[in-house]
């Protein structure tokens, strides 16, 4: 293992020492939690035995206290195929516990939404606060107190997200994340997109499509193409919060069950009353969030998860900022390409060496921190190996030295681009977001006249009215997390996409969010301050016209306008939308902070 890197290591005492503050508050609090909470005798006869009533055969260890209880916090629905597979979890979990004299219990449901199902349409301005839902419903299902550890089951986009920040509320736990990994490799992703753009451009049907997405997301299992939910998982194995190598194991395979069992196991191993307590305020701290960022760089990961990262983070008493990404984009080699960033799925992925290989690389040049507490024994030099069945027993072996697949993963000597890919770019229009691994060098800079929208409906009318075929900025405000709950724009995509491959300069310009699946289209995301106004003040966004001249540059980090704004009037702001739900999330929207600070009401009303 090399020293680490002099970028890291600043970056990391940069956050340290912004964070001393809130994170001593957050430990102190924690201890507090710990005397108070050291184990379910506190509680009353009558509040015990409601909290064991139906626990069946398990009645006796819990009221007794004979061994530690895991509490189960669930994702599982059987409507999103990445939680499909936990259906059967809990019953098999408990068998697992009462192995090593553990008892199990499911704490409590959190909500599971699939953005693949939700966008373009109106649900999907429910997605983003859903995971403030799911850290209030994890804090609600832990609050009874009855629990010894945490084992969390979720996979995808706002769900990981969600459990842990309301772990992290009752870090005074272990806690072990238990996924339940990605379907089989489907319909290759070049043709499932090839379908899509042809559909975009009215050349072939409806059917077409379809049966294209259906062979491509065929089965129970997470989707493939590297996106926030496998992003997630990435980031789980740099935390150290998964058993190693738990993340890309298909469903229902004995592999995938013999790391649930270890993951029980290992659970029931680190709580307070054993010899290796593993408390997870201790596992998640500033090395731990750094780590994170920089596997999200080295794969080329989620840009959605420069929101969700500083929300993480502050939950544990860390503030993080995009600044941070940057610095930490300038040092990090982008040494894998996984669909939308190449070819391959994260199938391919895995059996080019997958996270294991990244992790070995990453530690032997210095690029992460190898000393953070994890909830395997041996640190993050356990995260380097990966799981095999021999015969019937789970051991691990090195990860392979050398990638199997050049073409999806390298090494650090020999990245695929220098750099991580995630890069800030600010000006008098804001502070964005612009993931460039998937963007040609040569769309690093784009100047043009803008064509401002304030919905991406009204993107796809103007495409397929041809107003947009010419070097243009698209433009679309007022998708920020006060405005209407920053949903996705995905929908925007394959129009700008066939833009692009008629030759003309295009980017796009947005306070919303575009994720892992962005592609191929240089664009500015998560734009803050949003365009609507927060105290009277409205985003530099509300005040451009169409035929402003937008420059968005990777190359200097620039976002800006050559437009004088001085006395323009800010556009209308858009009407509250109601149906859907959407109405019941009127508080969260009122209340939310910037995208950089997270774009939660939740953690901004709490202090956090």
């Amino acid at each position: 293992m090399s020293p680490l890197s002099a970028v890291v290591a600043r970056v990391t005492e940069r956050i340290v020492a912004r964070s001393r503050e809130s994170r001593a508050r957050y430990l102190a609090l924690i201890e507090r939690e710990s005397e108070s909470y050291t184990d379910r005798g506190f509680l009353s006869c009558s509040n015990l035995a409601h909290g064991f009533a139906a626990a069946g055969e398990d009645k006796a260890s819990i009221a007794t206290q004979s061994g530690p209880n895991i509490g189960i916090v669930t994702a599982y629905n059987d409507m999103l195929s990445a939680h499909q597979p936990y259906g059967r979890y809990p019953e098999q979990m408990k068998l697992f516990a009462r192995e090593v004299g553990a008892t199990a219990q499911v704490a409590g449901g959190v909500a599971a939404m699939c953005d693949g199902v939700t966008q373009g349409f109106a649900g999907m301005e429910l997605s983003l606060f859903s995971r403030d839902a799911i850290a209030l419903s994890t804090a609600v299902a832990l609050s009874h107190a009855m629990f010894d550890g945490m084992a969390l089951l979720g996979i995808c986009d706002k769900i990981v997200p969600g459990l842990v920040i309301g772990a992290l509320r009752f870090g005074h736990l272990p806690a072990i994340f238990v996924p339940a990994g990605p379907m089989p490799s489907g319909l290759a992703n070049k043709e499932k997109q090839r379908i899509r753009q042809l559909y975009a451009e009215g050349k072939v049907g409806r059917d077409s499509l379809l049966e294209s997405e259906s062979k491509s997301y065929h089965s129970p299992g997470t989707c493939t193409f590297y996106g926030t939910a496998n992003s997630n998982q990435m980031m789980m194995e740099m935390m150290g919060l998964h058993v190693p190598g738990s993340a890309f194991v298909n469903p229902g395979t004995p592999l995938r069950q013999a790391l649930t069992r270890a993951a029980v196991h290992r659970l029931a191993a680190i709580g307070r009353k054993g010899h290796d307590f593993r408390p997870m305020a201790k596992v998640v701290d500033e090395r731990a969030i750094v780590n994170a960022c920089v596997g999200l760089l080295a794969t080329g990961g989620s840009t959605n998860h420069a929101i969700h990262l500083p929300a993480m983070a502050r939950a544990a008493g860390i503030l993080l900022d995009w600044e941070d990404l940057d610095e930490l984009s300038s040092v990090v080699p982008l040494i894998a390409r996984v669909y939308p960033n190449g070819s391959g799925d994260v199938n391919h992925f895995h059996a080019a060496g997958g996270i294991g290989y990244v992790v070995r690389e990453l530690l032997g040049e210095g690029l992460a921190h190898g000393d953070i507490l994890t909830v395997s024994e041996g640190g993050m030099t356990d995260y380097a190996r990966e799981p095999h069945l021999d015969g019937e027993s789970l051991v691990w072996r090195d990860a392979p030295a050398e990638s199997h697949d050049a073409n999806m993963l390298r090494p650090v000597s020999a990245p695929f681009l220098p750099d991580g890919g995630m890069r800030l770019v600010s000006g008098n229009l804001g502070r964005a977001t612009f993931k460039t691994s998937a963007v040609e060098r040569e769309r690093w800079t784009i100047e043009a006249p803008c064509r401002v929208f304030d919905t991406q409906e009204a993107v796809a009318h103007a495409f397929a009215a041809g107003e947009l075929d010419r070097d243009v900025v698209v433009v679309v405000r007022f998708q920020g997390p006060r405005a209407n709950g920053m949903p996705e724009l995905h929908k925007l995509t394959p129009p700008l996409g066939v833009l692009q491959d008629r030759g003309h300069k295009v980017a796009l310009v947005t306070d919303g969010r575009m994720s892992g699946a962005s592609g191929k289209v240089p664009a500015a995301i998560h734009v803050t301050p949003e365009a609507l106004a927060k105290d009277d003040v409205w985003g530099p966004l509300a005040y451009l016209r169409d035929g402003d001249v937008v420059r968005l540059s990777a190359e200097d980090g620039s976002l800006s306008t050559t437009a004088d704004f001085s006395g323009r009037e800010p556009a209308p702001a858009p009407l509250p939308q109601a149906g859907m739900g959407r109405e019941l999330f009127a508080l969260f929207r009122a209340g939310a902070s910037g995208a950089e600070q997270g774009a939660s009401a939740m953690l901004e009303m709490a202090g956090l």
